[in-house]
């Protein structure tokens, strides 16, 4: 457990400890434990967080801007309301998080669990995921338009009213997604499974590019055999 200049190393912090660290202008954090911590409304603006823990800490209203965010463990963590602007999160496990009304422009998730995590009524002008899982997630209402979108598992996902017009997916799942009023026209499929839907479902991918394999799966719904 150690302070070195603006880092801090292997400690467990409270809110008083963080606060008195922050004035001390350390802003690089690394295997530091901030579990269950009330921490809301705290400015971490620019800090760097490295293998830390913060399962079922309260981050209500936290300024998070430009934040770096790798390999930590926040599971069940409250991101209500954070102004995350340019935060970047890599290898987290972020599973039953919750981010409703976040400021998340420009926020990146790459190789990520968020299993069961709630974006609902964020801001997310420029946010990306990659190769990140968001098993039954809801992300109502999200726009994907345009994105890449890479090896991301939206198996069971709450995606109504989505917009993935023009997206590409490569690889990644929709399996028994919620995709009431998505909108998916220009979208290639071709790369996802998309397996789970009934024929009478297919219409919630229309305008979409989809594989020959792909579709023959809705028609054997008809019992017919394709050849």
């Amino acid at each position: 457990m150690a302070i070195h200049d603006t880092t801090a190393t292997d400690l467990t912090l409270e809110r008083a400890e963080l606060e008195q660290l922050l004035a001390q202008s350390v802003r690089t954090f690394q295997g530091c434990a901030f579990d269950d911590a009330d921490l809301a409304r705290l400015d971490l603006q620019g800090c760097a967080f490295e293998r830390c823990t913060f399962t079922s800490a309260n981050l209500f209203a936290c300024k998070l801007a430009r934040t770096t965010w790798r390999r930590c463990r926040a599971g069940g963590a409250d991101f209500e309301s954070v102004d995350a602007v340019d935060a970047s999160f890599e290898g987290c496990d972020l599973n039953n998080t919750k981010w409703r009304r976040a400021k998340l422009a420009s926020v990146s998730w790459r190789g990520c669990k968020l299993t069961g995590a709630s974006f609902e009524e964020v801001a997310h002008l420029g946010a990306s995921f990659e190769d990140s899982l968001l098993i039954g997630a809801d992300l109502r209402g999200f726009s994907f338009r345009k994105a890449i979108l890479k090896q991301l598992d939206f198996s069971e996902a709450y995606l109504a009213g989505c917009d993935f017009r023009d997206a590409v997916f490569e690889g990644g799942s929709l399996r028994n997604a919620v995709l009431k009023l998505a909108k998916f026209q220009g979208a290639d499929l071709r790369g996802a499974d998309i397996d789970g839907f009934k024929l009478t479902e297919a219409a919630l991918f229309k305008g979409a590019v989809i594989t020959h394999a792909q579709a023959a799966n809705f028609v054997r719904e008809l019992g017919i055999s394709v050849i």
